[in-house]
């Protein structure tokens, strides 16, 4: 895992024994790059679910995010992310151990960015739109990010605006 861009632009870590599948650096400069033209990351807040390694998380950081909230589950996965919180003293990230279908429900702050990378075969990862609209907690000018495999499509869906892909990784954008 490598971050691509910003202050810790080229550093790398190494996550043991993970099952998670980081998103790839191709995947990342391209979606970063959207985002660039959008949005100022000193000025947004950020909330990563299903956050894996925490690369993206860490690539908000990097470029000055000041508020990002990342959801993990896996004891592990959070312990490398930690891990690596402190190595680059990152006091914006802050980590939440948790189920993300409860966190959702129960979530009352609004972010500037959602971005989501279940697992591929997660069941249910075609509610997660519609969950995340539902509990409104996406500030007005906010998007919703999904990564996804080409299984899925949401075109359909009343707040989808695009899909991008890069290789196997696909981004449908929500607004």
């Amino acid at each position: 895992m490598r971050i691509v861009s910003g202050r810790f632009k080229g550093k790398t870590f190494v996550p043991k024994g993970f099952n998670a599948r980081p998103t790839t650096d191709f995947a990342k400069e391209g979606l970063f790059n959207i985002l660039q033209n959008n949005f100022d990351f000193e000025e947004i807040e950020v909330l990563d679910l299903f956050a894996g390694t925490g690369s993206i998380s860490f690539e908000f950081a990097s470029r000055g995010t000041n508020r990002i909230d990342l959801v993990e589950l896996n004891f592990n996965h959070l312990k490398f992310i930690s891990s690596v919180i402190r190595e680059l003293e990152l006091k914006q990230i802050h980590t939440i151990k948790g189920n993300v279908f409860q966190f959702i429900k129960a979530c009352s702050y609004k972010y500037d960015i959602v971005f989501a990378d279940p697992p591929y075969e997660l069941d249910g990862i075609d509610t997660i739109p519609e969950l995340v609209f539902e509990k409104n907690i996406l500030k007005p000018e906010g998007w919703l990010i999904l990564e996804h495999s080409s299984n899925y499509s949401f075109e359909n869906h009343s707040r989808f605006v695009q899909e991008r892909h890069y290789g196997s990784v696909h981004f449908s954008f929500f607004k």
